[in-house]
């Protein structure tokens, strides 16, 4: 059986900055990110219940950067970037806007209804970019049997892979809410069928302050 351990990024600055944080426009990881990266690396240190035997990485800086700093405390392994592990791409007219101009230009953003529909003009539909992480998946799986594969990625990858390997549906009936390096970990058992193991385990932020948002 191949385990599959997904760690959604730390948070990122398109994330507090407002924006469409593409494959494009991706600035990384805030200071906070990376604390919160480390802290998932002190507990993988003391835990020492994952042995990778690959360690994959979508092309986006702010999941590169959580996984340059887990990589330690996983194997350190070389790390194997994948633009398939990425993010919904917003195409390259609404990467970067502001939430607050693309809302003016094309209203809010419908995650819940076809995914054949589009979400961001010029961009990925939400079943297109299924069909991305879902064919990375069964690809990643083939060509690493048996290893416990550990992918630093995204929310939205996760939600995906969740979706399909659970057997619902792409969008609507219920909603996931994936916390920033939260774990999530699944076993694939044979053909289609995965067996849960957790899902957003984020044991390790319990006591991580957030200087930046306190008041002073």
């Amino acid at each position: 059986m191949t385990r599959l351990v997904l760690v959604r990024h730390g948070e990122s600055r398109a994330t507090v900055e407002r924006f469409v944080g593409g494959p494009r426009s991706c600035t990384g990881l805030t200071d906070y990110g990376r604390a919160q990266a480390e802290a998932l690396k002190s507990r993988l240190l003391l835990e020492k219940n994952i042995d990778a035997s690959a360690i994959f990485s979508s092309g986006f800086p702010r999941a590169i950067e959580t996984a340059t700093i887990l990589s330690p405390a996983i194997g350190s392994l070389p790390l194997s970037i994948d633009p398939g592990w990425g993010e919904h791409d917003p195409g390259p007219d609404c990467d970067g806007m502001t939430y607050d101009a693309f809302i003016s230009q094309f209203g809010p953003p419908r995650w819940d209804g076809d995914p054949h529909d589009v979400v961001y003009p010029g961009g990925e539909t939400i079943a297109e970019f299924h069909d991305r992480v879902m064919e990375t998946l069964r690809r990643t799986v083939r060509e690493h049997e048996g290893g416990t594969l550990v992918v630093s990625c995204h929310a939205g990858v996760i939600d995906a892979v969740m979706r399909n390997t659970l057997q619902m549906h792409q969008t609507g009936r219920f909603e996931l809410s994936t916390l920033n390096t939260s774990l999530t970990e699944l076993v694939h058992v044979q053909g289609s069928k995965w067996r849960l193991v957790r899902y957003n385990d984020a044991a390790h932020l319990a006591h991580l302050v957030n200087s930046s948002s306190q008041k002073a």
